[in-house]
């Protein structure tokens, strides 16, 4: 049978191998992480000091021992608030310091004044379900609605399990205590209440690195979704998105019109203001044109090269809709380091017709914008007419 002393090594060894994998996630600076590998920190030093308690002073083996253990749990919530919440609210958590100090207010008295180790036991289980299970419901309230479920099911199910198990012992050493005169004295129970610490802190750390794990995904498939600079759509996948805009039934009537886009005289930007100018340009264009087109697809699909596309009734409406943002363009300047730089775009628009290719489509409208250019440029050119500044 596993002694008290014993299954506090394994967890030990558990923390450092958390320890690990948590500095491992510090390059990626991910909200939260640094807090975690405090508490696990915190958590290998208390862990020690709980298996040395016999040798140690009281201060230490007790008072030191469980402060350090009870902030473990405090620091992992904080963690968890700034996974989620990083931008929105502060990580530190007054009311749980506050509680924090009130336990080492409690263990002190039922160690010094009136040595009691089963109250001791009660208060240290009250602040860690608190803990535990305002990490669970942290977990599962913000967690990413369009994330896959399980790395934060299996994180809170981790606290969760932590903070029943914490109720269970402290609901049994008020109604019956059991004898006990020192923490790690031998016994079933005891046995029992170890062997789930045993479980649920590395268990609660493999669910944080799972969780840091799907947020370096989310990123990955951020940078391979929009463009880095603009923010919009990268070629890839707006051309996925306008596949499947061309594939859905057509509804009330409408048809899927798209536009493609070219900044005006790009280079010479580029050429005489430097490639930052034309980097922020680019952001500026962008940033003009997603504010003006609602539910319309947008993407980057090249250099100062863009595309529109967006379902309506009639060609008119939506070389309106280009139109519109051709005028916003035109008469918003871009501000630059000591010069407001006006520039313009210039757009050929399709109509899909039955059946029409994705790759048929573009190539229709990208022989409008270059009508569009022979034209004079700053101009919306389509099939049937054209609009010119």
């Amino acid at each position: 049978m596993f002694s008290p002393v014993s299954i506090l090594v394994v967890t030990a060894l558990s923390s450092i191998l958390s320890i690990l994998v948590l500095i491992s996630l510090l390059p990626n600076a991910i909200a939260g992480v640094p807090r975690w590998i405090c508490a696990n920190v915190l958590a290998l030093v208390s862990i020690v000091l709980f298996a040395m308690q016999g040798g140690l002073p009281p201060v230490l083996g007790i008072l030191l021992a469980n402060q350090l253990l009870a902030a473990t749990v405090l620091l992992i919530f904080e963690g968890c608030t700034q996974f989620f919440d990083a931008a929105t609210r502060p990580a530190r958590s007054n009311v749980g310091w506050i509680a924090w100090l009130a336990v080492l207010a409690g263990i002190a008295y039922f160690t010094y004044e009136t040595p009691d180790v089963n109250m001791r036991v009660v208060i240290v289980s009250a602040f860690h379900a608190a803990c535990d299970l305002a990490i669970m419901a942290r977990v599962l309230i913000a967690r990413p609605r369009e994330r896959p479920r399980y790395n934060y099911f299996f994180a809170a199910g981790a606290a969760g399990l932590g903070g029943i198990g914490h109720l269970v012992r402290g609901s049994i050493y008020v109604a019956a205590p059991p004898s006990q005169t020192a923490l790690l004295q031998p016994g079933a129970m005891q046995i029992a209440f170890l062997a789930l610490g045993i479980l649920v802190l590395p268990s609660l750390s493999i669910g944080l690195v799972m969780m840091a794990h799907d947020r370096l995904s989310q990123r990955l498939e951020r940078l391979a979704r929009f463009d880095d600079l603009t923010g919009t759509l990268s070629r890839k996948a707006f051309l996925q998105l306008a596949a499947a805009r061309l594939a859905r039934p057509a509804q009330d009537g409408a048809r899927e019109y798209v536009a493609v886009i070219d900044i005006d005289h790009f280079k010479s930007v580029n050429d005489r203001y430097g490639h930052a100018a034309g980097d922020e340009v680019l952001r500026h264009f962008c940033a003009l044109v997603t504010a003006r087109i609602g539910e319309a697809a947008f993407g980057r699909i090249g250099g100062e090269e863009f595309c529109l596309m967006r379902a309506a009734r009639t060609r008119a409406e939506f070389a309106g809709l280009v139109e519109m943002l051709r005028q916003a363009v035109e008469s918003t300047p871009c501000p630059l380091p000591g010069v407001m730089l006006r520039y313009t775009f210039s757009a050929g628009i399709a109509c899909r017709s039955d059946s029409e290719s994705l790759a048929t489509l573009l190539a229709r409208a990208d022989a409008r914008l270059y009508a569009a250019k022979v034209g004079g440029r700053n101009r919306v050119e389509s099939e049937a007419a054209s609009v010119a500044a």
